[in-house]
């Protein structure tokens, strides 16, 4: 384990004490953990030959530890590469929150991204810097005994709630079938189901064969995952028109905005994307140039809670839908408290990181009453860990 001493004035790395500042952060861990998945998992990414099937999830775990014994747990995530890296670049950058007022949320982000500034203000970086944001968001609503939707101000104790893990194109269409009834029977709002693949008429079939199956009792969404030119899309999204999808998401390449735009103006399907992009800035974009119905920030990728607040101000100005990507235990307090209707993703591959579980009825998904997220790390995702580093003195 790296073990850095807090220097030996707690107050050099903060700000003066003053009347508001009666905390300081103590101690901070960080926690790199491999999740390892049940099967290998394939999209339309890996079917064009761009990338191979996904076996495991890398987790940049942050728990920090204040004077006054207030404590918060945040995280990050990359797939199938990337992991290690944020890993090195948080445990570069932690030092500079020891001694810090654990209150002053946004300063500490900024103070952090100019730490590593030569490397960019979105990507890695901000991913890196996302697990501190995320714990300290956790560790504010816990210290005023609140779940974070109600810290932020919730608009609703409940989201709408789709699946997306039960639709992979690396199971048959039986197998999709019958994790939807499944699904259905657990009471899920929405089912998503991966198209992309070379030949669009195989995702035609199983789109129809899907939309038969729920027949009304859900909502159905596709998702793409970036593999379609502009032409692809269009013809894709003029066939699909009689089935009311809720939305066709990543028809185009993530950074696209103006194809998505072009899109979004020729169809009735709303479009959805956004989860690939790691800035504010990047999401302005699409909003300025009207190229989403259902924007889908990333907490973790776009450097945190504090970052998807601005994201979601601008898409209520622009009265957008919010559909965040993964991460349901993070972005079920955020979509609470945004203005429209919201969806929240489900995924079950995360539970065995925690020892807590979230309620699902009536297709929609509810806000824990416990304080801050509402999670706690699991002994099983202990037993995962593969690297430490842990920072100043703990409490």
């Amino acid at each position: 384990m790296n073990t850095r001493a807090i220097q030996a004035n707690p107050l050099a790395a903060g700000l003066a004490a003053g009347e508001a500042t009666t905390d300081r952060i103590e101690w901070i861990q960080l926690s790199l953990v491999f999740l390892p998945l049940a099967t290998p998992i394939s999209d339309a990414k890996v079917l064009t030959g761009r990338q191979k099937p996904l076996t495991e999830i890398a987790f940049l775990f942050a728990e920090i530890q204040t004077q006054q014994g207030h404590s918060g747990v945040g995280f990050s995530y990359s797939k199938r590469a990337g992991g290690p890296g944020q890993f090195a670049h948080a445990k570069e950058i932690a030092p500079n929150l020891i001694g810090e007022d654990p209150n002053d949320i946004a300063r500490l982000w900024d103070k952090l991204v100019w730490a590593g500034a030569s490397v960019g203000r979105g990507g890695l970086s901000t991913q890196a810097i996302a697990a501190f944001d995320i714990a300290l968001w956790d560790l504010k609503a816990k210290r005023a005994k609140l779940p974070l939707a109600k810290l932020l101000g919730a608009h609703r104790d409940a989201v709408q709630c789709y699946n997306t893990s039960g639709g992979f194109l690396s199971s048959p269409i039986d197998e999709v079938l019958r994790n939807v009834e499944t699904l259905l029977e657990r009471g899920i709002g929405g089912i998503k189901i991966k198209v992309g693949q070379p030949d669009p008429m195989i995702d035609l079939q199983r789109v129809q064969a899907v939309h038969k199956l729920i027949d009304g009792r859900a909502h159905l969404m596709v998702d793409a995952n970036q593999q379609w030119d502009r032409t692809t899309a269009q013809r894709f999204g003029r066939l699909v028109e009689p089935l009311n999808l809720t939305w066709i998401e990543e028809p185009l390449d993530a950074y696209d905005a103006e194809g998505h735009a072009a899109l979004a103006a020729m169809l009735d399907t709303p479009i959805a994307t956004g989860e690939m992009l790691t800035s504010v800035a990047e999401h302005h974009e699409l909003i300025r140039l009207k190229s989403v119905d259902f924007i889908q920030p990333d907490a973790p990728r776009v450097g945190g809670i504090t970052q998807f607040l601005k994201i979601m101000a601008l898409a209520d100005h622009a009265r957008l839908r919010l559909a965040p990507h993964f991460a349901m235990e993070i972005h079920l307090h955020l979509s609470a408290s945004y203005p429209h209707e919201p969806w929240v993703e489900h995924f079950e591959w995360l539970e065995p990181m925690f020892n807590e579980r979230l309620t699902i009825h009536n297709g929609r998904m509810h806000v824990p009453n416990r304080p801050g997220l509402g999670f706690s790390l699991s002994d099983q995702a202990r037993k995962w860990t593969a690297e430490k580093a842990e920072f100043g003195k703990r409490p």
